[in-house]
């Protein structure tokens, strides 16, 4: 689950919550101690900069902290808010009413009084927990190293050397858990989600023959909108790419966050809100394990609205380069970019809702990087494994123990 807090900066302490947070990024204490704290996978902070919205009404600047985490976010709360104290303390000591000098309680009360919620929300492997996936991680190393401290004592066979491999898990007391199948999530979970597919599946139906004699009528208004829409390719500065540049390629993985307006207009505002519900609901009964429409390089991704519907948000954790990201979804997915991403204001022009747009690709790169903003402090539970790695690690487990035909023991042991 994710936990996002959202909150309002002092204006005379800007600046000063700028250097806190480069302060932190460069390693200079306090630092969060988010590997001491129960299921993180990823922690980031985010300055919103001072805005003015499309009808020049002012949006005070704001500090984000996003946490993507194995439930229940209460615990984290309260962990964070006795643990990461010092740090804490410093930057939301720039906010407004954050308390002078705050006992643990207050502080857990604080984050829970700005907590947001976010529309849409994508992971990878839906309960795969931090834990696990370290001890995969192990697994496969310690696996590995066998296997390198075996070399020509191994059986010829495929099936023989998986029996090696079998043996020496068996014996090795540290690795025990893993001749048991990772623990699947419980079954009261499992029924929840099974009622809330049958309730979008049914709501569907309902809604269908009404959706289908308004869909032309909304075709029609949409492309109007489409074709008077501003949609100007304006190059990102040069600075500003730079800056974004810095915080990027540190590990076998990185951040990502994009902030926008939603254009003007009823219809644009609908058309936002039912997408992001589509993208949840695909998210979280369709697109569940490491495969999001054919991009699998990406851990978690969120899109939330912020100023009562007039921006959203877009984060995500992400393999590789920013390039070959941008790339893999343009191939990939370029329906659902527009789909999510058109509604926000200068983004390359769309036909449809669903074509052109992110397929004229310098525009929609350079549109991209305008809209990125740095998360100034971010922190990764495994900075050394993509997401790739992670699902490969899932299945050198899931397939240790059990019948498998060769062709499979083969599959399995390229594996490794």
């Amino acid at each position: 689950m994710v936990l996002t807090v959202r909150a309002p900066v002092r204006p005379e302490r800007i600046g000063a919550l700028r250097s806190a947070l480069a302060s932190m990024n460069d390693g200079v204490p306090p630092s969060l101690p988010f590997g001491e704290l129960s299921g993180v996978h990823f922690a980031r902070f985010v300055l919103l900069e001072d805005s003015t919205d499309l009808d020049g009404r002012a949006i005070p600047a704001t500090l984000l902290y996003m946490a993507e985490l194995d439930a229940p976010a209460a615990r984290h709360v309260d962990e964070l808010a006795a643990r990461g104290a010092p740090a804490l303390d410093v930057l939301l000591g720039h906010c407004a009413d954050y308390p002078a000098s705050p006992a643990p309680v207050e502080r857990a009360a604080y984050l829970r009084a700005h907590a947001i919620p976010s529309q849409a929300n994508y992971v990878n492997a839906i309960g795969r927990t931090v834990d696990q996936v370290r001890r995969e991680d192990e697994l496969r190393r310690a696996i590995e190293a066998f296997l390198d401290t075996s070399t020509g004592s191994l059986p010829d066979s495929p099936e023989g050397v998986r029996e090696a491999i079998q043996r020496f898990v068996r014996g090795e007391p540290s690795l025990a858990w893993a001749t048991r199948r990772a623990r699947r999530p419980s079954l009261r979970w499992r029924a929840l989600q099974a009622l809330h597919l049958a309730r979008i599946a049914i709501g569907l139906a309902l809604l269908a023959p009404f959706a289908l004699l308004a869909l032309p009528f909304y075709a029609i208004a949409l492309r109007r909108q489409e074709l008077r829409d501003p949609a100007p390719h304006v190059l990102p500065d040069p600075e500003h790419v730079r800056e974004l540049a810095a915080l990027e390629d540190r590990a076998a993985h990185n951040q990502f966050a994009a902030v926008g307006y939603v254009k003007p207009g009823a219809l644009r505002r609908m058309t936002v809100a039912v997408v992001l519900w589509l993208i949840d609901a695909g998210a979280r009964h369709v697109f569940t394990r490491a495969d999001l429409a054919g991009v699998k390089t990406i851990h978690f991704a969120h899109w939330t609205m912020l100023d009562e519907g007039r921006r959203v948000i877009f984060t995500s954790y992400y393999d590789g380069s920013l390039e070959a990201y941008m790339d893999d979804f343009i191939d990939k997915v370029a329906f659902g970019l527009n789909a999510s991403f058109s509604n926000g204001v200068g983004f390359p022009r769309t036909r449809f809702l669903l074509f052109e747009g992110a397929h004229r690709e310098q525009e929609f790169k350079d549109h991209l990087r305008r809209r990125q903003i740095p998360s100034q402090v971010w922190y990764s539970a495994q900075p050394q494994l993509s997401a790739l790695n992670i699902e490969n690690n899932a299945l050198i487990r899931s397939g240790l123990f059990g019948p498998l035909t060769r062709p499979d023991t083969e599959t399995w042991l390229r594996r490794l």
